[in-house]
């Protein structure tokens, strides 16, 4: 008698790509996609790749199961304390979470998040990195960190305040609780909240509008964005100058002005 084999696990962060959309999957049902060691070191190699990818023209993250990302696996964190004590614990932070954020943040190519559960702690951060969130009318967010002790991370200090000001942010952060959709789209944390039988079909559609965009254009508009939260008008205006010397030179602009000029709709390459 033969025991059987068991099944190989399936990975914890998952990669499709088509038709010029990668969809980034956090994968670990069973623990609300919460962030172990090894997802976050699979999820910065899978952002990185994408960022890197000149096919892919729009990024979407999404969760499995419930949640979207209840942020650190919080078992593995006990453990890790147990035995390394916290400041190697927490030696994630710099290690992980910090490039991960940066990736996601960065990469030349809009990026949506499609928030189908709870996103807490750095998964809420996660999400707020991310350009636009759409988001189940059966979710929410939970800015978790005060209830464990822990100051925030995964780039929150950054991208909460710019959603919804500094004073709501530290609300937000001090009183942790789960904000419904409703209340998060009215706050600035949702872009769009539609039905949770929905979310998959809005989120391919969108994503597929971006994908067949300007993409140069999205990047640089994403970089000069991000550049004005912290810059003087001055920085902001030159940066806007730059921007727009290089996004006139590429392919896609001068094909979208021979289009106007003849009265059809723009094909963009990417380029």
């Amino acid at each position: 008698m033969t025991s059987a084999t068991p099944p190989t696990p399936s990975p914890t962060v998952l990669l499709t790509v088509a038709e010029g959309t990668a969809t980034v999957t956090l994968n670990r049902p069973e623990a609300m996609n919460s962030l172990d060691e090894a997802t976050r070191a699979l999820l910065l190699e899978t952002l990185t790749a994408v960022a890197a990818d000149d096919a892919v023209r729009c990024v979407v993250l999404q969760g499995t199961g419930r949640a979207f990302c209840t942020g650190q696996d919080l078992k593995e964190h006990v453990t890790l304390l147990e035995t390394v004590g916290s400041d190697e614990a927490l030696s994630c932070v710099e290690r992980q979470y910090n490039p991960v954020v940066t990736a996601l943040a960065t990469m030349p190519k809009p990026v949506i998040a499609a928030v189908n559960g709870v996103a807490a702690g750095a998964g809420a951060s996660l999400a707020f990195a991310c350009d636009l969130r759409i988001v189940a009318d059966t979710a929410g967010f939970n800015l978790a960190f005060a209830g464990v002790g822990l100051s925030c991370d995964t780039g929150a200090s950054y991208f909460l305040p710019g959603l919804v000001g500094a004073g709501r942010a530290l609300e937000l952060l001090y009183l942790p609780r789960t904000i419904p959709a409703a209340e998060a789209a009215e706050l600035g944390l949702a872009n769009r909240v539609v039905p949770a039988a929905d979310l998959d079909a809005e989120v391919a559609a969108l994503a597929a509008r971006l994908a067949s965009g300007p993409t140069v254009a999205y990047a640089s508009m994403r970089r000069a964005v991000r550049h004005a939260e912290r810059a003087t008008l001055p920085q902001a205006l030159a940066l806007e100058s730059e921007l727009m010397l290089r996004t006139g030179a590429t392919r896609d602009h001068g094909a979208a002005v021979a289009a106007f000029v003849a009265k059809q709709k723009p094909v963009f390459e990417g380029r």
